[in-house]
């Protein structure tokens, strides 16, 4: 993802890359960020230390995990820095704390920077409340091998968002998986089915199941350039904001 923001930011007029960041001991410390990517020599090495690199005039854009995002909203924080957040997999705890970080500069944090699928939350939201209580709610998404948690935070968002918009509590709505003598389903629940394999960069199905009919509405990513230029976007938008906690539903409009 970042060597894939940094390459797409060159063809950004309103983007300017101008640092990078991994890990401690990371091989690629000291290498330029635009070498790596692919577009030739920007004069940005690789450092690990954020803290170096975050300030008010400047927008960081994670993708990492959900614990060193935590450890970067932090920094952020501390350095009024705007951040925009695309790792998910966060603990209720920690996407607590991340709401309380937002108070100190503006966040945005998105399981999903592509702009497809947040048009598909809003389109959930909509068939949800259009087609009531005679259309059970079920989700699939299939992502690569690689992927570290399930089911995504995409699929997730998209069942929290369905729920809502049925007048449900997603805690208590959301079934991941079934397996074994479960009983008939109940209408409250909406089922979340997570699939992994190969090189998906990311597909999620949401149907709408009636009695003798089923709408499918159904999103896939070809490659990851829709989320790096979705976060590309989310922080140009995001620079110069009031401090607090915005989404890409603020970005697109929704």
């Amino acid at each position: 993802m970042g060597r894939r923001i940094v390459a797409l930011a060159q063809d950004d007029r309103g983007a300017r890359v101008v640092g990078a960041l991994e890990a401690a001991g990371n091989p690629t410390l000291g290498t330029d960020a635009g070498e790596l990517a692919g577009v030739g020599k920007l004069g940005v090495p690789i450092t690990d230390d954020l803290a170096a690199l975050a300030g008010p005039e400047t927008v960081i854009v994670d993708f990492s995990t959900a614990d060193a995002s935590l450890v970067n909203l932090r920094v952020a924080a501390d350095a009024g820095a705007p951040i925009v957040v695309g790792s998910t997999g966060f603990a209720k705890e920690q996407r607590a704390e991340a709401e309380q970080l937002s108070r100190s500069m503006p966040t945005l944090i998105a399981p999903n920077m592509s702009l497809g699928v947040n048009v598909l939350i809003s389109l959930v939201e909509d068939a949800v409340k259009r087609l009531g209580a005679g259309f059970d709610c079920e989700i699939v998404e299939v992502h690569h091998n690689k992927k570290k948690d399930a089911p995504s935070g995409t699929a997730l968002a998209l069942g929290e968002a369905a729920a809502r918009a049925g007048g449900r509590d997603p805690d208590q709505a959301l079934v991941l998986a079934r397996e074994g003598l479960t009983g008939e389903r109940t209408a409250e629940e909406i089922g979340v089915v997570a699939l992994r394999g190969g090189d998906a960069a990311g597909e999620h199905t949401v149907m709408m199941l009636g009695t003798g009919e089923r709408i499918e509405l159904v999103h896939r990513a070809a490659t990851r350039d829709c989320f790096a230029s979705g976060a590309i976007r989310a922080a140009t938008w995001l620079a110069g904001r009031e401090p607090g906690l915005y989404s890409m539903r603020d970005v697109i409009g929704l």
